[in-house]
């Protein structure tokens, strides 16, 4: 019985042990991944540090791979303070499965295909009035027809409510093409700096979109604090370029665009690699947030909005015409406000 008791200790001990070195190994190698690739080149010095704390008080000692990525990610996102830090463990991940980069991507826009490409309802409210429930940028290859399709839709309302209250963000190029809807010419936004590669891109919208335009027309959008990267990235070209005003709370506060990389063959990272600069205020909404026009909270949003859209055809009466009567929108107004 003492032997097979001194035998269990020694497998734990081998077992904690051989654990604790591939974490170690983990860590080095997200370390220098930041070393590398992150916007700031001396924040590295922090990660180590943090890592080798955490190493030091056995913060992550029994823990197992999906709760050590999910703890990687909570505290590198609060210690350095960049909430596009990411780290995920990637059961069953087989570098081989990845090799066909065409395949990669026909089954990463099938995914996205089951969510409707981040498109979550498309509907017309009291007063004519456009909504759309928007909820992730997928790739615009794939879902540009999505796109196309929900601003055809709203072509003929007189004001536009764009929902991020749950836009998680996600492709630049989708970002810019949404953009693209609400300028008429082509335009210079803003430009990324990408440090690792030392070389500064310019990002225009497109002077022709597969859809119709939506043009000198209101748009509001819609924010909560959960609104994450490029969600507040349209928030705030739209309200900077005077095209949209946002309604809601004030966004996460997540600017800068990241890279990918695959740590041993278990766990995605996620790093911020660059740093966005807005041609017409100079800077972006990194740590700050995107700060409403009108700061309600989230749950209200829609109604302060779709107020806001109403009260504006009362101004603007002799211009606008909806299958309301005065009377009507007065009451619906009445009604919202209750």
């Amino acid at each position: 019985m003492k032997k097979l008791l001194v035998g269990i200790f020694l497998f734990h001990s081998l077992f904690s042990y051989a654990q604790k070195g591939d974490m170690t190994t983990v860590l080095s190698d997200i370390t220098e991944k930041v070393k590398s690739y992150y916007i700031d080149p001396t924040t590295y010095k922090k990660v180590d540090s943090l890592f080798q704390s955490e190493l030091k008080k056995g913060t992550f000692n029994n823990l197992n791979k999906k709760d050590f990525a999910a703890l990687l990610t909570q505290k590198l996102r609060k210690d350095i303070k960049d909430g596009h830090f990411f780290v995920k463990y990637l059961e069953n991940y087989s570098p081989e499965k990845l090799v066909d980069e065409k395949e990669k991507v026909k089954l990463n826009n099938f995914h996205n295909s089951l969510e409707n490409f981040g498109f979550e309802s498309v509907r017309r409210l009291e007063g004519n009035i456009g909504y759309i429930n928007f909820k992730g940028f997928a790739s615009p290859e794939a879902s540009a027809a999505t796109l196309a399709a929900a601003m055809n839709f709203v072509a003929n309302t007189n004001s536009l409510i764009i929902d991020l209250r749950e836009n998680g963000g996600g492709e630049n190029d989708m970002l810019l093409l949404f953009c693209s809807y609400f300028f008429d010419k082509k335009t210079d936004l803003y430009t990324t700096y990408l440090r690792h590669a030392n070389k500064t891109v310019m990002n225009s919208t497109q002077s022709n979109v597969s859809g119709t335009k939506y043009l000198h027309k209101k748009v509001y959008i819609l924010t909560s604090e959960i609104s994450f990267s490029a969600a507040e990235a349209l928030a705030y070209f739209l309200q900077q370029h005077k095209l949209a005003e946002v309604i809601g709370e004030k966004t996460e506060g997540t600017a800068n665009p990241v890279d990918h990389f695959i740590i041993q063959n278990e766990y995605l990272l996620l790093v911020p690699a660059g740093k966005i600069t807005s041609l017409s205020s100079h800077t972006n909404w990194e740590h700050i947030g995107v700060m409403p026009d009108q700061e309600v909270k989230a749950e209200y949003a829609l109604k302060t909005a779709h107020i806001k859209a109403l009260k504006n055809i009362l101004k603007t009466e002799k211009d606008t015409k909806t299958e309301l009567s005065i009377p009507e929108i007065k009451n619906l107004i009445n009604k919202l406000e209750q």
